[in-house]
Parts: structure tokens; C-alpha cells; sequence
């Protein structure tokens, strides 16, 4: 049982440790120039220098790739960040008051705010602001906020029923201090979590808005944006939709992978069952 967690550890990591090192070496080098379009290229087989081939357009299928790797990550990382600083504090609110009116107000709003998901708030957004990479960060983020929220909150009322809350509130400490000082320490973990599982979230729903054009524009390189070009070459050239694909599913496997080993690490429970096992 310990054996399979610590490889999905590692398999999760080493999947998300190639996409951060596809998209940092994408900052100082990529074979060709992912936005360049030559029509001398167009569709050009894997080989001499095109390591995957060129699109429909003539553009590197491999620098594309790289670069869209750094796109997903950048709308992840703004995403997921968010949503725990407005998500944390509210879950940390409501689960230390959780008979006041406060804590219903908060987690009403959260419901409601749960009934919308990511892509009809995009397109809300989109709407109004017009479609781009801002667009779907804000969408994604506000989306996950409810995630991390009841997580906040659940893992709140856990915290606040053991001994050492009990003996800081007799202690005459205060609410944002015994926030501060033993529950987001204590919650930390659970938050990490999170965080990895929304990641992945935030992968898909990055992609679904850039393949419906409410996400990255042109002509800033995105998987989710390479699938919808490559849709109408599908059955003449799949390969323009097999690389973009592949990208997405092992990023969303390994963070996935990452949460659930992640889980199983820092949960001091599973590791006394595995022990126990």
C-alpha cells in the first residue's frame, strides 16, 4: 500500500516536473519560433529539425507545445492562487463560526456561487471584457473558490475542537490570532492538496475555453486552442490533435497523481493505516 502511494508520488511528480521544465526551457529556447508561420511548412512530417511537425499553418508542433505548456501553467498558477486567497479565509471564517450568521451567509453565497461553472462565467466575462488569458483566470479562480473553501471549513471544525484551540481560547487569545497561529498551520496540508487537485481543474477548463475561443488569443500558443485548429484536419492528419491531447492528459494525470500521493503523505492518518497494513 506504501509502495503504490510513493509511485503515484513519484509518477505525479515527474509528469508535472516535465511540464514546469517544458515551460521554463520555453523561456530561453524552443527549436523554432512557435508563432512564425511559413507555408512552405504547412503540415510538414515529423523530421529535419521538426521534431513533431508543423501545423496547418507551418508553425513547430514541438515549440508550440512548449510554450503552451508555460500558458497553462501561467493561467493555473493565477487561477489556483485566486481561489485559495479568497477561498482560505472564507472557509477559515465560516468553520470558526460555524452557528453565526456569518458562516451562512458565507457558504450561501458559496453555493451560489458554485452553480456557476468556469465555462458559462467565461463566457459571462467574455461577454463583457472581451475573451483572453485574463478572462479565463478570473473565471477558473472564481469558479474554484467554493472548492477551497469547503475544504477550509471542514478541515476548520476539525482544528477547532482539539485541545490546543480549546486551551488558546482560554487563554484569552482572539480569533484572527488563533487563525493565524494554529489553524492555517494545521490546515496547511489539506490546502496543498487542494491546490494540486484545482490545478488539474483549472488545466481542462484553460483548454475547453481556449478550444471555444474564450481563452488564450492568438497568437500566444495554447493546447486547448491547437486542438480546436487541428479538428477539421482530424482524420487526414490526427497527429495535429494527438500531441496538444497527450499534452493535456498527462499534465491532468500528474497533478492528479500529485494531489492523491500528496494525501496520502501529509494525512497523518492513512500513514497510521498503512502502518498498521
Amino acid at each position: 500500500m506504501r509502495g503504490r502511494a510513493n509511485a503515484g508520488l513519484l509518477v505525479g511528480g515527474t509528469l508535472v516536473g516535465l511540464v514546469v521544465l517544458a515551460a521554463l526551457v520555453s523561456f530561453f529556447w524552443t527549436p523554432h519560433d512557435p508563432t512564425f508561420v511559413d507555408a512552405a511548412r504547412k503540415l510538414r512530417e515529423p523530421g529535419g529539425g521538426y521534431p513533431l511537425g508543423a501545423d496547418k499553418f507551418g508553425r513547430d508542433t514541438f515549440s508550440q507545445l512548449m510554450v503552451g505548456a508555460r500558458t497553462t501553467l501561467y493561467v493555473g498558477v493565477v487561477a489556483v492562487g485566486i481561489a485559495a486567497l479568497v477561498g482560505t479565509p472564507l472557509g477559515v471564517v465560516a468553520g470558526m463560526t460555524p452557528r453565526g450568521w456569518l458562516s451562512e451567509l458565507i457558504m450561501r453565497v458559496n453555493d451560489l456561487v458554485f452553480a456557476f461553472p468556469a465555462l458559462l462565467l467565461a463566457v459571462m466575462l467574455g461577454a463583457v471584457y472581451g475573451p483572453g488569458t485574463l478572462t479565463a483566470m478570473i473565471a477558473i479562480g472564481v469558479a474554484t473558490v467554493p472548492a477551497f473553501a469547503r475544504v477550509a471549513r471542514a478541515a476548520t471544525l476539525q482544528v477547532m475542537v482539539t485541545d490546543y484551540i480549546l486551551a488558546a481560547r482560554a487563554a484569552g487569545r482572539r480569533r484572527p490570532g488563533i487563525a493565524v497561529r494554529h489553524v492555517l498551520p494545521n490546515i496547511g496540508s489539506v490546502l496543498i492538496v487542494q491546490a494540486s487537485v484545482s490545478f488539474a481543474i483549472a488545466i481542462l477548463a484553460e483548454a475547453a475555453l481556449s478550444f471555444l475561443g474564450f481563452g488564450t488569443r492568438p497568437p500566444v500558443p495554447s493546447w486547448g486552442r491547437m486542438l480546436q485548429e487541428s479538428q477539421e484536419l482530424l482524420f487526414s492528419t490526427p497527429r495535429l490533435a494527438l500531441w496538444p491531447g497527450l499534452a493535456i492528459a498527462l499534465a491532468v494525470l500528474g497533478f492528479n497523481l500529485l494531489g492523491d500521493g500528496l494525501r496520502d503523505f501529509l494525512d497523518p492518518k492513512l500513514r497510521r493505516i498503512r502502518a498498521e497494513r
